[in-house]
Parts: structure tokens; sequence; C-alpha cells
């Protein structure tokens, strides 16, 4: 049975999933991909203001395909997460709760999700027709010259993840590894 969450996330909320839990997020997630994290990550350096508060936010790592008309947004699949690494851990020391992508994550963003309180999901890759259903709004709110990989605020209702790294160093690659080692 899914896990149902709702943004802006807490540390509450974040503390409750394991490894492995399926989970339906609910509310307002932030489209951002790999030019948008480096902007993101100078402004923190320089101490400037981000284009919208991370404190319990949650980035999609995603660049939507034009949507047709009537739709609110295109194919919706997730990107490599680990092209993000270098600038995750500023981020989630600003308050970045939640990050859904594909793919396994560096040691030192296991370590800052430990120490942050933070999580991070996977969508289904090639599932990005299925996954743009449970996006019932997108605005680019940040750097369009970006095109794809502008930032955008995304409304989202029961869009379907899985936890792969949680806040206690649960890793769901690395527990479907052993158990396939065991099985053998």
């Amino acid at each position: 049975m899914a896990v149902t969450i709702t943004t802006p996330l807490s540390a509450e909320a974040v503390r409750a999933l394991r490894a492995g839990d399926d989970v339906r997020i609910t509310g307002v997630i932030y489209q951002a991909r790999d030019a948008a994290h480096k902007r993101l990550a100078a402004l923190v350096e320089n101490g400037e203001p981000l284009p919208f508060d991370l404190r319990g936010a949650s980035i999609y790592y995603m660049g939507p395909s034009p949507a047709r008309p009537g739709q609110v947004i295109g194919s919706a699949g997730p990107t490599t997460s680990g092209r993000m690494d270098a600038y995750t851990p500023r981020l989630l020391g600003c308050g970045l709760r939640g990050m859904i992508g594909k793919g396994e994550r560096s040691q030192a963003v296991k370590d800052a999700l430990r120490e942050h309180t933070a999580v991070y999901f996977a969508a289904t890759g090639g599932a990005g027709a299925l996954l743009a259903t449970h996006v019932v709004a997108h605005e680019v709110i940040a750097y369009p010259e970006l095109g794809a990989e502008a930032v955008a605020r995304l409304q989202v209702c029961e869009f379907p993840v899985v936890v792969v790294n949680d806040c206690y160093g649960g890793d769901l690659y690395e527990q479907g590894r052993a158990c396939y080692e065991r099985a053998r």
C-alpha cells in the first residue's frame, strides 16, 4: 500500500519513510536540472536569494517535452540524478528535503540526506507520459532562457515514486543487490 505525503515535506514526514516505500506525492514540487542547479548553487555561495524557498521543498530532476494542445505538460520523465550530486549537499543545507530522479546517488549526497533529514525518491524512467498525467499545473518561475532546464513549479496529485535513499542510510539499490546475491 502506498504512503501518501503532501509537500512541503516536514522532517517528521521524512523520518517516517524507509528505503523501498511506495509513495504518492501531492502538492508543489520544483523542476530543475543541471544548468539550474549550477545557478542555484552559485546564488547560495554568494548569499543571494533563491527564486523559491528551499525549506521543505522537493526538486524533480526532469526536463519536460513541450505540451500538446490541451495538456499541462508533455512527457515528464526523470533524468539521471548523479549529475546534480555536486550541488545537492549545499542545497540540502538550505532546507531542501526531497529529490526525485533516477539512478544512484554519491556517498556525499547519502551522507547529506542523513545530516539534513532528507529523502531521495526514484520515479520510473521510461514512464514520462504516465507521470505527466499526475502533473496538474506547470509554471516556469526562473531561468526561462534555459528552456527545458528552467526552474518550474509543478502542482502534482498522487505523483508515484519509490524511496531509494532514506534519512537513516537505507539504500534500496544496495538492498536489492544484496537480496539478489543471497538468492544466487
